[in-house]
This record gives structure tokens, sequence and C-alpha cells, in this order.
């Protein structure tokens, strides 16, 4: 092979440790089915070799980046389009509050628009399982025209956005077959925590001791994930999808750092089941949405015990006094407010940043069983395509 100037084009070569076996559905119905409870292992991947639990560092090597250029950062910008979008959003209180950087999130497909305000103080941090989403590309394209620098978490080695950035955080977790993200999306949470933890040991944002309790929260995630992530647990899940699979309309609502998630739920019901569903802040609720509560509206919360859990039991009782169904995402153990809501999805405990990784996954399983007992296409839902390369 030739390069421009007709010399020989030396090519860097890549090794993908991704196998056959990896891409078949093995005992699984769906490739989704299969990559939802791969959600562990894909989690373990994701932060192995780049922690050192001992010493409460990170280790990014695919970022390039100083700590001189690192501190120079006076604001992020989180690029994204769909699920990654959703992630971004959580991302985004990662970041502000461990690496003290200023945070925007703005969808791939519209940035470019409205001539963004960045320099060469802003970090782009780009979000996209193939990296070759289009919006997303076109985006990073104008900020390296303004001279931002670029990150892409990235789940496909050699692709178009790791090519294009001046550096990497790679998602780690396997090929992902189905159309709707699942453990990419989670992937992309922790990877976000882990640059928010680079960032801060460059920029000597949070002190050695915080950092080595963020450390510490990180090391737990696999195993929660695996308690959650139970496939023989199934019951719950299947007989919520049989009392709510002819259900045209569903409501999520979360608060925070959950709020994004709710967003995610809705999107994942909509994507595969082809239920109308709608993610909403829940303090939003009464500005608005609350008139379409009745009998005919299914509300999923999101309500760990969290530092606005009182806020959210708040929504759950509003939403009960309209006659409204609810099914309350919560901490394991939580009896008060399965005195409230008519369904309760139990999830671990854990830190406040790393809640939304488990919290998402009972509406991944919900969406993916309210699917299969309505008879869709799960792993190639009508109209979607599994990289969007086309504008």
């Amino acid at each position: 092979m030739q390069s421009l100037d007709g010399q020989p084009a030396r090519l860097e070569i890549h090794d993908i440790s991704w196998d056959p076996i990896s891409a078949a559905k093995g005992e699984y119905r769906h490739f989704m089915q299969k990559e939802i409870f791969e959600q562990a292992r894909s989690l373990t991947d994701t932060i192995r070799g780049r922690v050192d639990f001992s010493a409460g560092e990170v280790y990014l090597e695919d970022m390039h980046l100083t700590a001189e250029r690192a501190r120079s950062f006076n604001r992020a910008v989180i690029v994204a389009c769909g699920t990654s979008a959703y992630s971004g959003l959580v991302g985004k209180f990662m970041l502000e509050k461990i690496a003290r950087i200023p945070v925007e999130v703005d969808y791939g497909s519209e940035f470019r628009y409205r001539d963004p305000i960045i320099d060469e103080r802003t970090l782009i941090v780009a979000i996209t399982q193939s990296g070759e989403t289009v919006d997303t590309l076109a985006a990073m394209e104008e900020g390296r025209e303004k001279g931002a620098y670029l990150c892409s978490i990235v789940n496909v080695i050699g692709s178009q956005a790791a090519r294009m950035s001046d550096g990497v955080v790679y998602m780690h977790c396997g090929p992902e077959i189905g159309v709707a993200s699942t453990k990419a999306f989670t992937s992309s949470l922790v990877d976000q925590y882990l640059l928010a933890l680079y960032l801060a040991q460059l920029r000597d944002s949070i002190g050695p001791v915080a950092r080595q309790a963020l450390v510490d929260d990180l090391a737990r995630l696999p195993e929660l994930a695996g308690r959650l992530l139970d496939p023989h647990d199934n019951a719950l899940y299947e007989e919520l999808a049989e009392q709510f699979h002819r259900y045209r309309n569903f409501l999520y609502l979360g608060r925070g750092v959950n709020y994004p998630i709710a967003l995610e739920g809705a999107l994942k019901l909509k994507e595969i089941s082809y239920i109308h569903a709608e993610g909403y802040p829940a303090g939003e609720m009464k500005h608005g949405p609350i008139a379409l509560i009745d009998r005919e509206m299914p509300v999923v919360t999101l309500a760990p015990q969290d530092n606005v859990y009182d806020k959210m039991v708040s929504q759950v009782e509003q939403v009960k006094a309209r006659s409204g169904i609810v099914i309350a995402v919560a901490t394991e153990g939580d009896e008060f407010i399965r005195s409230r809501a008519d369904h309760v999805i139990p999830i671990p405990a854990a830190p406040p940043l790393l809640t939304p990784v488990l919290a998402v996954m009972p509406l991944q399983r919900l969406a993916y069983e309210i699917a299969v007992r309505r008879g869709a296409d799960v792993d190639q839902p009508r109209n979607l395509a599994k990289s969007v390369t086309v504008e």
C-alpha cells in the first residue's frame, strides 16, 4: 500500500482480542439478552489494568495527556447521540464532582450548527460505541478545527473516532450485536468515571484520601452487578411483562444523577417494544406531565436511597394520589418504598455516582421482557441501525 506521495505506507497493526464465541448467542434467546447478562464481566474488563487499587490511581495510557494540558482545561463538552448522550449526562455529574471541571452535554447532531464557543482550553469528550456515528464525528471535527483537545470513549479499535482523537478511552466491553445498547452504555459510564479520576489526578482537584475512596467504590461494582444480573432470577420481570405489555404509554422519572437513567430506560422501551415512553426529571412532573397520570399510565421511578430519596418518595405519593401505577427501582431492603409503590425492583446499595450503572440494568431487563412478550424483533428493531453513518 502506498501513501499519497507514492512512498510505502506503514500501517499500524491493532490486536483485537474479540473471539468468535463472543459473537454467538449461545444459550440465550437474543443477543440483547446475552449482552445484558454479560455486564458484570464487561465492567470487570473495563476496569482491568487501569486501576491501582492499593495506590488509588488510574492509568489511561491512550489518553496521551500531560498534567499541564489537563490543568489548562476550563471546561469540557460531551458530544454524543442517542444512548451515548444519556451516558454523557451521567458523565457530567462524574466529571464535575470528581475532576471539578464545568461540563456541557450536547447532541452531536446539533453541536456544529450553532457555532459553539470552544478553544484550546476545551476538552471535548465524544462517546460512540461504533466510533463511526456521523453526527458525533462531525462534532469532533468542529472541535478539532477550533483547537479543542479531542477525547473519544469508543468500543471499536481503529474506528474513525479513535483515529481522529488526541486521546482514547476504550470501552473494552467486547462486540455488542444487539441494536439497542446495553453493556456499551454501562461500560461508557465506568469509562467516564475513570476519566474523571484520571483528570483529578493530573489536576490535583481532589486529595489522595478522597481519590482512594472513589477507587475503592469502583472495586465493588462488578460484584454488585453480578448479584443483580442473576439469569435464574427472572420471575419478577416476566410477571411485570405479563401485566404491562399491553399498555401504550409509560412515564419514567428520575432525579439528579439518575434522571439520565430515566431517559435511557424510556428509550430502551421505545426502541425494542414500540411502546411510547417518556423520561422526565421527577421535579418537573408537576409542571405538566402530571396531567397525564391515570390508571393507563404506568410510572417507573428511580428511587434509590440517595440524597434526593425523600423527593422521589414524594413523587411516588403524588402519582398514587392520582390513581397511577408505580414501578419503583429502589434499594434492597427498602420497606418504606415498598409500602408506597405497586411494584418494586430492588438493586444493591451503591455509592451515588455509581448507582446509575446498577439502576439501568433492571430497566434493560424490563424493556427486554416486555418486547419479547409483545413478539417484537428484539435484536433488530424496525427502522433502527446499530451505527448511524448518514445524517
